[in-house]
């Protein structure tokens, strides 16, 4: 089955949304593919407000976040995968849920090294006979 997160994500904004409050995510800075401003981030964590009107292109998918704000004034393209996504809450009441971080799950070979793409499979073959 597919980790639970992104839905969880997902939903949880929805319904910060749906009860007229705004939704903020607390994204684990420290990780590896999260791509946020130098010098943002507190303990190792980045707040964004996901609200429509401080965001552009918000995109959750299975895999990561992403989405486009402000530091400062100054606009910044955020990317996370959704293992650094560790909290989603409402900035009025704290209501959400949090996550533990959880790295990109990679199977190791049998020597512990990553495994390599499979080489493409060939496809059908036509023959002319004449």
């Amino acid at each position: 089955m597919t980790p639970p997160r992104p839905y969880l994500v997902r939903a949880l904004i929805d319904w910060i949304v749906d009860n007229d409050c705004t939704p903020f995510v607390a994204i684990a800075s420290d990780m590896d593919g999260v791509t946020v401003p130098p010098g943002t981030a507190k303990d190792g964590r980045v707040v964004l407000n996901l609200s429509a009107s401080a965001t552009r292109n918000l995109e959750i998918s299975n895999d990561h976040l992403t989405v486009d704000c402000r530091f400062g004034g100054k606009p910044f393209h955020v990317t996370a995968p959704m293992g650094a996504v560790v909290a989603v809450f409402a900035r009025e009441s704290g209501e959400g849920m949090s996550f533990e971080p959880s790295p990109a799950k990679q199977t190791p070979g049998a020597d512990g090294t990553p495994p390599t793409k499979p080489p493409p499979k060939q496809g059908p073959k036509l023959t002319l006979v004449t």
